[in-house]
C-alpha cells in the first residue's frame, strides 16, 4: 500500500514533482548567477538577516539547556499464556500446553530536559522526569554525554536537582519571577519529542496559577509558548535570556500535544527547593496549621464583606500554630508580613516558603473588623500533608438536596466522630444551584448562617429563615469549609 501524500495523491508522486520544481530553481538560479539584471538588489552581508530577533539571547541560553534520558524497570502486568502480549506471541508461538517464561518487567524510557544552574554541574528539572529511575544521562547541546546523580527531588513541587562531573559547563543565568508581569515575552528551550534544542515564543499569559490539581503545591506560570512531552524540566527565560521558570505542564484535554496554555514552576521556588536539598538533603516546609478556601463573591457577600479578597479559614487543625495565635473558623486572612494573599492555594504556598520557626503577622477580617496577630509557624508533620488539603432520606427545603440526620453509624462511615452533630447530603441533583456552589454528597452540613444545626428540624428552620442566600458550614471527610449557597 502506497503512503498517501497531500490530498490523498501517493506521497512519490508529490516528492517527484517537488524534485522537479526544484531542478528548475536551481537551473534558473544558475543562469541569474551568470548575467543577473542591474535592477536587482541584494543585501548586505554585514546586516543581519532579521532587524527583531531573539537570536542573541538564544545563543546565551542553549549551551545551558540540556536533554535529560532515564529509565527504570515497571511490571508489565503479564501473568501467563492467556495474557500474552502479541509482542511476545511472535516470538514464542502459541502451542497447546506449552509453558512461557514470560518478562514481568521492562525497561522504560524517557525523555525530559534540564538546565544547568552552575558550573560545578548541577542541573535543575522536573521530579516526574527522574521519578523512580535507575539510571539518569544528561547530553549537552555540544552532544557530550554524562551519567548523571540525582541529588534530591520534591514530589510536592515537581522538583529535582541532577549533577553531572563535567568541565567547561555554561550555566544559565538565574533571574527573578517575582518580578514577571502578565505580558513579558519569554522563551521555552527544551527537548520536545526527544528532537533536542528547541525554542519557542510566547508570552506570560497568568501567573500564581493554582488549584489545578497537578502538584500538592502550585504556583504556576502560565504562557502560550508551546511546551510539549520533553519539554519537562527545560527552561523558561525573558527577553534578556535569564532563567524565569522550569517548564513543567501542559493543558492538553486529551491530546498530545501544545494547546496554548502551558505552566512553569517559578524559578523562585525551584531555588528554594534547590538551596534546602544541596544544604541539608531535603526540603522542610513551615505550616500554619488551617484549611483555608477561595473568597468567592457569594462567600463575601454571606460575609458582609464589601470586597472579594483573602483566604477564608474553613478549619484550624488542633495543637497547630494557628490554633495556638487564636486563628477561628470564618476569619478571612488578608496578609502575611504585608504581603497581600488572594486565596488559599497562594496562602498555602507562601506560607511553605518559609522556614519553621519563622514568626509571622497576620492580618485578618474578623466579622468585618480588621484584626493583625503573630504566628509562629511549625514544621510541616508527615501526616499534616494531606490535610493542608442506609436510611431514607428526605427531601430539604434546599431545592435540589436531600438530607438526613447523623447517627453514630453514619459518622463512622464519614470517617467522623461517633458525636458528630448536623445533617448528611445523601442527594443531590447535578443541575441545582447548590451542586454549582459546591455542595456534595456525604457532606455534613453543621451550621446555617452561624448557627448550630443538629438535626433535619434545625436545617429546614435555617434554611427556610434564609431570605437570599444560606452561608453552610460543611464537614467533608474531617475538614470544615464553607459553602454559600
Amino acid at each position: 500500500m502506497k503512503a498517501q501524500g497531500f490530498l490523498g495523491r501517493p506521497a512519490v508522486v508529490v516528492l517527484a514533482a517537488a524534485l522537479g520544481i526544484g531542478g528548475i530553481a536551481l537551473v534558473g538560479a544558475d543562469r541569474l548567477g551568470a548575467n543577473p539584471p542591474a535592477s536587482l538588489k541584494f543585501a548586505s552581508p554585514e546586516e543581519p538577516a532579521s532587524r527583531n530577533t531573539f537570536a542573541p539571547v538564544v545563543k546565551k541560553v542553549l549551551p545551558a539547556v540540556v536533554s535529560v534520558s532515564s529509565s527504570k524497570m515497571v511490571k508489565t502486568g503479564f501473568d501467563g499464556p492467556g495474557e500474552m502480549d502479541p509482542l511476545f506471541r511472535q516470538f514464542f508461538g502459541e502451542g497447546e500446553g506449552r509453558q512461557f517464561n514470560i518478562p514481568r518487567q521492562r525497561r522504560a524510557e524517557g525523555l525530559g530536559s534540564g538546565v544547568i544552574v552552575s558550573p560545578e554541574g548541577y542541573i535543575l528539572t522536573n521530579n516526574h522526569v527522574v521519578d523512580g529511575s535507575s539510571e539518569v544521562r544528561v547530553t549537552l547541546s555540544d552532544r557530550r554525554e554524562f551519567k548523571a546523580r540525582v541529588i534530591g527531588t520534591d514530589s510536592k513541587t515537581d522538583v529535582a536537582v541532577l549533577k553531572i562531573d563535567a568541565p567547561n559547563l555554561q550555566p544559565v543565568v538565574i533571574g527573578d519571577s517575582d518580578r514577571l508581569q502578565v505580558g513579558d515575552y519569554v522563551l521555552a528551550v527544551g527537548n520536545p519529542f526527544g528532537l533536542g534544542k528547541t525554542v519557542t515564543m510566547g508570552i506570560v499569559s497568568a501567573m500564581g496559577r493554582g488549584n489545578l490539581g497537578i502538584e500538592d503545591y502550585e504556583n504556576f506560570i502560565q504562557t502560550d509558548a508551546s511546551i510539549n512531552p520533553g519539554n519537562s524540566g527545560g527552561a523558561l527565560v525573558n527577553d534578556r535570556g535569564e532563567l524565569v521558570g522550569i517548564n513543567t505542564a501542559i493543558l492538553s484535554h486529551g491530546s498530545e500535544g501544545n494547546q496554548g496554555i502551558g505552566f512553569a514552576v517559578p524559578v523562585s521556588v525551584a531555588r528554594n527547593v534547590m538551596d534546602q536539598i544541596l544544604k541539608s538533603g531535603k526540603v522542610t516546609r513551615a505550616y500554619l496549621g488551617v484549611m483555608a478556601q477561595e473568597v468567592t463573591p457569594a462567600i463575601a457577600k454571606a460575609f458582609h464583606e464589601p470586597e472579594v479578597r483573602g483566604a477564608l479559614v474553613g478549619d484550624v487543625s488542633p495543637n497547630s500554630p494557628a490554633q495556638r495565635a487564636g486563628l477561628q473558623k470564618g476569619d478571612i486572612i488578608l496578609d502575611i508580613d504585608g504581603k497581600p494573599i488572594s486565596d488559599g492555594a497562594q496562602l498555602r504556598m507562601n506560607i511553605s516558603l518559609m522556614q519553621p520557626g519563622t514568626t509571622v503577622a497576620v492580618k485578618v477580617l474578623r466579622d468585618g473588623t480588621p484584626r493583625e496577630m503573630s504566628v509562629r509557624l511549625a514544621e510541616l508533620p508527615t501526616e499534616q500533608a494531606q490535610v493542608e488539603k442506609s436510611v431514607d432520606s428526605t427531601e430539604s427545603a434546599m431545592e435540589g438536596v436531600s438530607v438526613d440526620n447523623v447517627t453514630a453509624r453514619t459518622a463512622r462511615g464519614l470517617g467522623l466522630p461517633a458525636t458528630a452533630a448536623g445533617v448528611v447530603v445523601t442527594d443531590i441533583d447535578p443541575a441545582s444551584h447548590a451542586a454549582h456552589s459546591g455542595l456534595q454528597r456525604g457532606d455534613v452540613i453543621q451550621e446555617v448562617n452561624h448557627q448550630a444545626v443538629k438535626n433535619t428540624s434545625d436545617f429546614e428552620r435555617a434554611i427556610r429563615g434564609s431570605k437570599d442566600e444560606a452561608l453552610l458550614l460543611v464537614n467533608r471527610r474531617g475538614s470544615t469549609l464553607y459553602v454559600a449557597v
